[in-house]
């Protein structure tokens, strides 16, 4: 079965960002992603799903109790899927933003991440 593009993320920010597991994380990365996956962050490119799942794991470190929570629901238009997002301690967000992605037979091959408020929680 062939995730949409709105199903990809949701598993993008929930399932991949938000998971403490090395092992699962890694389970799902390898459905979502294309194996040569590129992930635009605001200050660096990621390329492949290795790194990937490497930069998962430092941002889970950075900040090992902040969890993202989706600020809506997934949109899709074509092979587009688009996500906001917010990210901070459970009781409040310290960053929002939005993920945007394009995909091709149900897996993300290329991944947009755009920060558009980030403030100190209290």
């Amino acid at each position: 079965m062939t995730s949409s593009p709105a199903d990809l993320m949701r598993r993008n920010l929930l399932e991949v960002f938000n998971e403490p597991d090395p092992a699962r994380r890694a389970a799902v990365i390898a459905v979502t992603y294309a194996e040569d996956v590129v992930w635009h962050e605001p200050d660096r490119i990621i390329r492949g799903r290795k790194e990937l799942e490497r930069r998962a794991e430092e941002l889970r470190a950075e900040n090992p109790h902040w969890v993202f929570r989706p600020a809506g629901p997934a949109s899709e238009l074509d092979d587009v899927g688009h996500l906001g997002f917010q990210y901070g301690p459970a009781d409040q967000p310290a960053a929002t933003g939005m993920d945007i992605a394009r995909t091709k037979d149900g897996v993300i091959i290329e991944l947009y991440t755009i920060v558009t408020e980030i403030h100190r929680p209290s």
